[in-house]
């Protein structure tokens, strides 16, 4: 009997993904826990905390540290050339100040990967993250470092960006790994398209030794827009439970503000359990799939 392999897909967006947080922690609350999952950027930044199974930790570490001029702002931008620094946001932080659970995440067989962008040859790259070490912080690292705003990160022999810039929503991804129904978190609202990349006049000059960054924003808008219709269409199928915000999140990327995290965070967790009972349907009709008898023509 085949098995029916359920996923999760993060879109990123930075501060937007306290959206994303916000209804991770109910699923996690009511112990609902998927076969894989696969997060871009923030996705994969707040995401990661699915797999240790740790509620509640992604919010409290960007409350925190929101205005803490060591975890990120323009200070670190100009020190570092990272506005989140890279030591302290992804290796202090999650050994020392709010630690990760290195051994619930390795112990937990759900798949797990992280999206990332070869500047150089131009290639989405999906990394499997099975283990915790340095490298695998990389890599999360590397999948939400946003162009100007964050360096090139060095990691398994490439040179690599945030993930967004070649798959902002890798729902085909995870359906060419075997997951056959997923369940999707946008961070955009029903109906939002993306018309152009915003501060292409700046970032072009800045990203010059990038020409594979550039041309992937450039295409990135048309990109986007397929990437929802594939959501739509599997939604459409049943293959898909998709969660949108109900209204615009309207949050800044890199805000400091931790009562607008707070805010972003609460429309998450209330969108989640409004639909709880809903996305619980969906998982078992799922199983019952997966579980009913071959039937013959007599």
């Amino acid at each position: 009997m085949a098995t029916v392999k359920t996923g999760m897909v993060l879109e990123g967006g930075g501060m937007r993904g306290m959206y994303t947080c916000g209804i991770l922690d109910v699923l996690m609350e009511n112990h609902i826990y998927l076969d894989g999952m696969v997060g871009v950027s923030a996705g994969i930044a707040f995401g990661c905390n699915y797999k240790s199974r740790q509620p509640g930790r992604a919010l409290r570490y960007n409350v925190r540290f929101a205005k803490d001029r060591r975890y990120s702002g323009f200070m670190s931008l100009l020190k570092t050339g990272n506005y989140y620094n890279a030591w302290f946001a992804y290796h202090l932080v999650p050994t020392h100040y709010d630690v990760f659970d290195y051994n619930a995440f390795e112990d937990n067989p759900m798949e797990c990967y992280a999206v990332c962008f070869d500047v150089n040859s131009g290639q989405t790259v999906y990394q499997r993250l099975d283990h915790v070490d340095y490298d695998t912080l990389e890599w999360i690292r590397a999948s939400a470092s946003m162009p100007v705003v964050a360096k090139p990160v060095e990691v398994g022999g490439k040179l690599l960006l945030d993930g967004g810039l070649g798959d902002s929503i890798p729902l085909q991804f995870m359906i060419d790994k075997g997951y056959a129904r997923n369940v999707v978190i946008l961070t955009r609202e029903e109906g939002y398209r993306k018309t152009s990349e915003h501060g292409m006049w700046l970032m072009k000059p800045l990203l010059r030794k990038y020409p594979k960054v550039i041309q992937a924003l450039e295409h990135r808008p048309a990109l986007y827009n397929r990437q929802l219709q594939v959501v739509r269409e599997q939604e459409r199928a049943g293959n898909a439970f998709v969660f949108r915000p109900l209204k615009p999140l309207n949050v800044s990327r890199t805000t400091h503000d931790a009562r607008e995290m707070n805010r972003v965070y609460q429309q998450g967790r209330e969108e989640g359990l409004a639909r709880l009972e809903e996305l619980k349907k969906f998982l078992a009709n799922e199983q019952q799939e997966e579980k009913a008898p071959a039937t013959t023509d007599e």
